[in-house]
């Protein structure tokens, strides 16, 4: 994007901090864990640097939060923002299932070498090795109901960004969620199917930004690098 293009909508991705299941590698969707120290320092970090007045995601500026409704992510949400927050007084924070992780069914808690065992046991992959990303969760969420939620919450915001392409009023969007869900998110933000490969790391307590090129809804993008505004003073 040219410095034109400072005025289009961005969408912030913001994931959870580290939990203990996030250290050794457990899927976690619906189980309710609580930041680890480390996992609030990650956040706060990044609030301090990135979250505020005059800086990269300006609370001024956004039009909508949107917060999986996880424990994990609801604590994130606290950290970056201020736990009394104005954006919760102004109505413009909103805590959806539409942005919650993965519904990982039978698989929640195990770690991937167990979920490759336990499929094995049961006659599965022979052709080729599990892919969450085409296969979904055994009792969970199959990539098409991944898609559809994620779609639609695309198309919400959308709707809201659309008439502000070129800077009219300020209709930014932060989503505070989680690893995976955020990467589908991605995806079905650039309109790449879900089995798709596209190579994404978002670690934990980390920024993701997403826009469009050339003030354009129809060209969805993402921000390979940003520029931080300048400091005052």
């Amino acid at each position: 994007m040219s410095d034109r293009d400072a005025s289009t909508p961005r969408v912030f991705l913001a994931r959870h901090g580290e939990t203990e299941w996030t250290i050794n590698g457990r899927y976690t969707g619906i189980t309710e864990l609580e930041l680890t120290s480390r996992g609030e320092k990650q956040v706060l970090g990044t609030g301090r640097r990135l979250v505020g007045p005059g800086k990269l995601i300006d609370p001024v500026q956004l039009e909508r939060v949107f917060v999986s409704p996880r424990k994990r992510a609801r604590k994130t949400f606290e950290l970056l923002f201020g736990a009394d927050s104005e954006l919760a007084a102004l109505e413009k924070v909103e805590f959806t299932e539409d942005i919650a992780e993965w519904g990982y069914g039978a698989y929640e808690g195990l770690l991937g070498e167990e979920i490759i065992a336990r499929r094995k046991e049961q006659g599965l992959d022979i052709e080729r090795p599990w892919d969450i990303w085409n296969d979904g969760c055994e009792g969970g969420e199959s990539s098409e109901q991944a898609t559809e939620r994620l779609d639609g919450l695309i198309n919400r915001i959308r709707d809201i960004q659309r008439p502000y392409m070129h800077g009219e009023k300020p209709v930014d969007i932060v989503l505070v969620a989680h690893g995976h869900i955020l990467r589908a998110f991605t995806k079905r933000w650039l309109g790449i199917p879900m089995g798709s490969p596209l190579g994404m790391m978002l670690p934990p307590g980390g920024i993701g930004v997403l826009s469009y090129e050339e003030h354009d809804i129809s060209a969805p993008a993402f921000l390979v690098g940003i520029a931080l505004p300048l400091e005052e003073g």
